[in-house]
């Protein structure tokens, strides 16, 4: 069953390759969404996939790429929207 997470994480995750990271795990995992870097210095994430796969990436959002130093995660619950591959915007 599809579902569809939204995730915020907090710390030193902007100019450390922490999207692409991301988009890279999310297409080897088969997810679909879009990550952005947002004004307050976190980063967002929308995502849709499978169960054990949205885990898998929630995982590595706690750690993040080399460099990347994670304070705090938030994770919600979000309506599917259907989404079509992964995007950086």
């Amino acid at each position: 069953m599809i579902r569809h997470i939204n995730l915020k994480i907090y710390g030193q995750v902007q100019g450390v390759f922490f999207r692409q990271g991301v988009k890279d795990m999310a297409l080897e995992l088969g997810l679909a969404g879009f990550v952005r870097n947002e004004p307050d210095g976190s980063v967002y994430l929308e995502i849709e996939g499978e169960e054990s796969a949205l885990e898998k990436m929630a995982e590595f959002c706690r750690k993040g790429p080399p460099g990347a130093k994670v304070n705090s995660l938030d994770i919600s619950e979000g309506a599917v929207q259907n989404f079509t591959g992964f995007n950086i915007v």
